[in-house]
């Protein structure tokens, strides 16, 4: 066995671009083997980099996959930090147990941390494979299946002077980016989008719309300017009581209460539904104090992106901290020892320092609950209550608990 593993170690490389027919067709398979429509292979081989690519080979055949997409990603403070964005990550059923994937991620670290990026960050399909090589959950997600006729919902102020239109996803494209990207330095765990990033929000195959419409966009203007926008389809449907139809929300962004509740409340207020499905929100959204009944919306929490911090000390200078901390941490990182150590972080709101020190450890955790609480949504306390972080000097945990949390709450506003 360990004589195959170092041969399927031998067999890893960066992918080249003639291979990616082959690599990704181990992928799909991964996932289960269902095709892709043209649209969505084409749009992924254009957004895959080469180069941040990994493939293991058997012979002529490829049995991993991994890759990293270069990203950015605001932290607390309002700066954006580049990050390997991880993905593709897959498996042969035939390879299993053979240490493919480890070393995938040995080599995609390893690379990650000479590529001078602090941070690795992906959505896990299995939340227990990522943990051992330390990517900590950090975002979370609210998932709701609104009742639209048993949940009103009430504006704020304002709402009435926003103009709402239809318009086809394509023609507003820029437009509705621009609201994206003044949303971006606002809220921790939110990406930069890169070019073509924004054909993602677009794509509309049948599997996308899984027996709905076609996408469709209602952007929300005022005095000539947008300032929000609504991505969804509507799926019909019809009961012995008469129309149930169902709203499923694909994407929404605005940049004031005013202009989101308005679009809330287009969505609630479509014809001929009773139900709106929204995925994947933040779990402090607005439209959840708007709503008359929490309770027939169903929410749902969930997990999204789970962090890792490659450079221990790189990425805690990066961010700021909501108060005053000056707190000395004994990190453990087996799978990237250069992390191991201890290390004394100093900030507050304006910057920080995080240098490694001799002095003694006021808290003790690995990097994975590093990883959690980085940006702000996991409180260190609550994971010093699971037994996953130690304090070692009495009001060290509360102290650097409240230093590193967020308002607004981290979330991922797309998949990768």
């Amino acid at each position: 066995m360990a004589n195959e593993q170092a041969d399927l170690a031998n067999g890893l490389r960066v992918l080249r671009p003639d291979d990616w027919d082959t690599w990704y067709a181990t992928l799909v398979r991964a996932f289960g083997g269902v095709p892709e429509a043209d649209a969505e292979r084409e749009l992924w081989n254009s957004l895959t980099e080469y180069d941040r690519s990994l493939g293991v080979w058997d012979g002529d055949a490829c049995v991993g996959t991994a890759g990293a997409f270069s990203f950015r990603v605001t932290v607390p403070g309002g700066a954006s930090v580049p990050a390997a964005g991880v993905t593709m990550v897959g498996v042969a059923a035939t390879h299993r147990r053979r240490g493919v994937l480890t070393s995938m991620m040995r080599r995609q670290l390893d690379d990650v941390r000479s590529w001078g990026e602090p941070l690795a960050v992906l959505t896990a399909s299995e939340p227990a494979i990522y943990g051992r090589f330390g990517y900590g959950a950090a975002t979370f997600q609210l998932d709701a299946e609104i009742d639209t006729r048993r949940a009103g919902l009430t504006v704020p102020a304002g709402a009435d002077a926003v103009r709402l239109r239809y318009a086809e996803p394509a023609d507003v494209l820029d437009a509705c980016e621009a609201v994206y990207a003044r949303s971006v330095p606002g809220r921790p765990g939110m990406l930069a989008r890169r070019p073509g990033w924004e054909r993602v929000a677009l794509l509309d195959t049948e599997r996308e719309r899984g027996g709905a419409s076609p996408l469709q966009c209602v952007v929300a203007e005022r005095d000539g300017e947008t300032v929000g926008y609504a991505r969804f389809r509507v799926k019909p449907g019809w009961s012995a009581a008469g129309a149930d139809g169902t709203v499923l929300l694909s994407g929404l962004a605005a940049l004031d209460p005013a202009a989101d509740a308005a679009l809330w409340r287009f969505l609630f207020d479509i014809d001929l539904t009773s139900t709106l499905v929204a995925r994947g929100r933040p779990v402090d959204e607005g439209w959840q104090y708007l709503v008359s009944d929490i309770r027939r919306c169903r929410p749902a929490l969930r997990d999204a992106m789970y962090v890792r911090l490659v450079d221990v000390g790189a990425a805690l200078r990066a961010r700021t901290y909501r108060a005053p901390v000056d707190v000395v941490f004994a990190v453990e990182d087996a799978f990237c020892p250069w992390n191991t150590g201890r290390w004394r972080l100093s900030g507050d709101a304006e910057g920080a320092s995080c240098e490694r020190t001799e002095d003694p450890a006021d808290l003790a955790l690995s990097v994975r609950e590093l990883g959690a609480a980085y940006l702000g949504g996991v409180s260190l306390t609550a994971l010093a209550a699971a037994g996953r972080v130690a304090e070692l000097r009495r009001g060290a945990l509360a102290e650097a608990s409240t230093a590193f949390g967020s308002d607004p709450a981290p979330w991922l506003p797309h998949g990768f």
